[in-house]
């Protein structure tokens, strides 16, 4: 409640609260994911009563779930528990309750390849559900590159969804067409990121990565930068007012299928 407090106060009016698991919740194989997505709507509702502040959910399988679950259950029931959460991540979404299925992907670090091949099939998944039901994904990856980008969407193409509904999470500034192949980038809101996007164009979004840790206060970015420094970047001309609104307002309800009221 306390950080999108200090949102709100640097001038944030809506934000994406992105699933992350519990680690006192994780009991896939007895309870599933609702648990664990329920505790995360929760915190949406709360801060939502507590602050003028509209937050849009995404929900899906933490990618990195499936390392954890091979040491308690094996590779092949962890890919099982982790698809049918995706199925419910699914129908949160049917039901209005979150925009997107995110974030999903795969580990950030080096795996073995069959893990590595079985987060693929789960993501495949996931964006197959997300184009039988209208909505994006938000993937969780290794750092991106243009080669990265062209995998994940022919994987899209595969499963039917459009790579403007493909949203990658903590995007260097790839904002080109030749770089991002056609996904969705959300550039982490450094400045050194933001200089360099705003340069390229407006077809991106921004994002903190912000985790609310309590051992890691502020990580990654906290959660007052977005509305910070778009405002110091429009003050000196780095970001012109069209490209602010398109970033803010034109881009995210695009993605999302959501209205944005300012």
């Amino acid at each position: 409640m306390d950080a999108v407090k200090r949102f709100q106060k640097a001038g944030g009016t809506h934000l994406v609260l992105s699933h992350l698991p519990y680690h006192d919740l994780r009991e896939w194989d007895e309870k599933g994911y609702d648990p664990i997505y329920e505790r995360t709507l929760s915190l949406a509702e709360k801060a939502e009563e507590a602050t003028d502040v509209e937050i849009y959910v995404t929900l899906g399988p933490y990618p990195v779930d499936l390392v954890n679950l091979k040491d308690k259950v094996g590779l092949e029931r962890g890919k099982e528990i982790l698809m049918d959460g995706m199925k419910l991540a699914a129908d949160y979404v049917e039901e209005g309750r979150a925009v997107a299925l995110g974030e999903i992907g795969r580990p950030h670090f080096e795996v073995s390849d069959k893990m590595k091949d079985s987060s693929n099939d789960i993501m495949r998944y996931g964006m197959e559900l997300a184009a039988d039901i209208g909505c994006p994904v938000v993937l969780h990856t290794e750092s991106t590159d243009p080669e990265t980008c062209e995998e994940f969407g022919d994987m899209a193409d595969q499963a039917g969804l459009s790579r403007d509904k493909v949203v990658k999470h903590y995007s260097p500034p790839l904002i080109t067409y030749e770089e991002n192949k056609g996904l969705f980038p959300s550039v982490l809101a450094s400045e050194k990121n933001l200089r360099a996007a705003a340069e390229k164009g407006d077809r991106f979004v921004m994002e903190t990565d912000y985790i609310d840790d309590p051992n890691r206060p502020g990580a990654v970015l906290g959660i007052k930068n977005v509305p910070r420094k778009t405002k110091k970047l429009l003050d000196e001309g780095v970001f012109t007012e069209e490209q602010a609104w398109k970033i803010h307002k034109e881009n995210p309800e695009d993605i999302y299928d959501i209205d944005i009221e300012l």
